[in-house]
């Protein structure tokens, strides 16, 4: 039996990892104790199964060899890939032969398996990702272990199915995805610095920084990659993008180690944009918004474009209350007197409800009713419309047919691109929009 000593370091290198590590240990063992024929690690990406399982093989000086089966383009590239890398890791100097298929290869080892004597364990790492691989290849591959005494073949996948190997007797060993808790120990192991000054770098001071370090590996778990990063890796990005401006005020002086609270409410807009998250193409701008370029369309497609844009995120109800020029007077008078009970309900915003269908008529009122200027309609409107549609920034909802009169139209931008299009004619569309 393995000692505890060495599951207790490579325990510490690999944190969360002590039951694995337990498993592995009782299926790999030492030379004294026989081994199954074969056996499953199994889990997500980024949870450590491939890193550990190297680790526990390199550490118990076991005679492995281990291949990344999603390299190998057809199966006959993974048995003269076994066949090769087996015949090296044994120091066989007689050249093995042309393994086309599992059974040539099976023969191939016995014999050069009985000739060592010694336990030997083929690691087969992202078997389930090998290229044009039959419905049989694993359950061959898993025959092998049964006809072979001294080999243990060791299948790393992401999801096993349970019909995979056609067998259910095969120990598996799962390596869970990462908690909360447990994403934050790992991180902590080697945390970020705030200031980098060496020279006053003291046991203290260190203490501080992890103890932001980690309240920081909270509140990004809980805000952002709770939802957005799907393993501990992307987990660490997230924190590692965010981290250098999140204590830029601490390393400034301007506040200390312990106000956690107020710092938090200081960058509480950093949690809120996606590219704290995603890296954008889209440049970003010193007040940390993001500039977004409009296209350079001409002064009608402009108002064209916001009366699309208030049309499919206005309902058709307050038209009436938001364009008609003879209901300006009363909306000013408005807000005065007791009024009715507010609603306790609490209303989502429509921009994030997505565009709705709007007919192309509705559009055209609202588009002259919130041009400065009196225009008539003429053709110039429709072919201004077409360019628009055909820069696909007004798409079709219903029907194809160009001649089809009742066809609806949905507006294909976003708020920000809409608002530097407002704003380029001095159109101010956050009025006109319904809460």
């Amino acid at each position: 039996m393995l000692s505890n000593e060495l599951l207790d370091d490579i325990g510490n290198e690999y944190p969360c990892r002590k039951v694995q590590l337990k498993q592995l240990a009782t299926l790999i063992g030492d030379d004294s104790i026989p081994s199954p024929q074969a056996f499953v690690v199994h889990g997500l990406e980024a949870t450590g199964k491939t890193t550990v399982l190297r680790k526990f093989l390199n550490a118990t000086d076991s005679s492995f060899t281990w291949v990344p089966c999603n390299e190998c383009i057809t199966v006959r590239h993974l048995t003269e890939r076994i066949a090769a890398t087996v015949s090296e890791a044994l120091s066989n100097v007689e050249n093995h032969p042309r393994c086309e298929n599992i059974s040539v290869l099976a023969v191939y080892l016995q014999r050069i398996l009985d000739i060592s004597g010694t336990k030997h364990f083929l690691v087969l790492d992202r078997i389930d990702r090998q290229r044009d691989a039959p419905a049989t290849l694993l359950a061959s591959l898993r025959r092998i272990g049964e006809m072979i005494p001294n080999l243990t073949v060791i299948f790393v996948v992401s999801v096993p199915h349970p019909r995979l190997f056609s067998s259910a007797e095969l120990p598996h060993v799962h390596f869970t995805p990462y908690s909360k808790d447990e994403s934050i120990e790992i991180l902590s192991k080697e945390p970020l610095r705030i200031f980098d000054d060496d020279e006053d770098y003291t046991e203290e001071l260190a203490q501080e920084e992890l103890y932001v370090w980690q309240k920081f590996c909270a509140t990004v778990w809980d805000s952002l990659a709770k939802g957005a990063a799907r393993d501990v890796v992307q987990f660490r990005d997230t924190v590692e993008k965010n981290w250098k401006p999140f204590v830029k005020p601490i390393a400034a002086g301007e506040y200390g180690t312990r106000n956690y609270s107020s710092l938090y409410l200081l960058n509480k807009d950093m949690f809120r944009r996606e590219d704290t998250v995603i890296d954008s193409v889209v440049p970003i701008s010193t007040d940390g918004y993001r500039t977004v370029k409009s296209h350079d369309l001409p002064y009608y497609s402009k108002f064209i474009l916001c009366a699309s844009y208030l049309a499919s995120f206005n309902p058709a109800r307050l038209d009436v209350q938001f364009f008609m020029k003879a209901n300006d007077a009363k909306k000013k008078r408005r807000g005065g007197g007791g009024g009715g009970k507010q609603g306790k309900t609490r209303k989502i915003q429509r921009r994030l409800l997505g565009p709705q269908a709007f007919p192309i008529e509705r559009m055209l009122a609202i588009f002259h009713s919130i041009i400065p200027q009196d225009i008539e309609p003429t053709s110039d409107i429709m072919a201004q419309i077409a360019t628009l549609t055909s820069l696909r920034l007004l798409v079709k909802a219903s029907s194809l047919d160009p001649l089809d009169g009742s066809a609806r139209w949905k507006v294909n931008v976003e708020w920000e691109y809409i608002r530097g299009i407002a704003r380029s004619v001095k159109f101010d569309i956050e009025d006109r929009m319904a809460e």
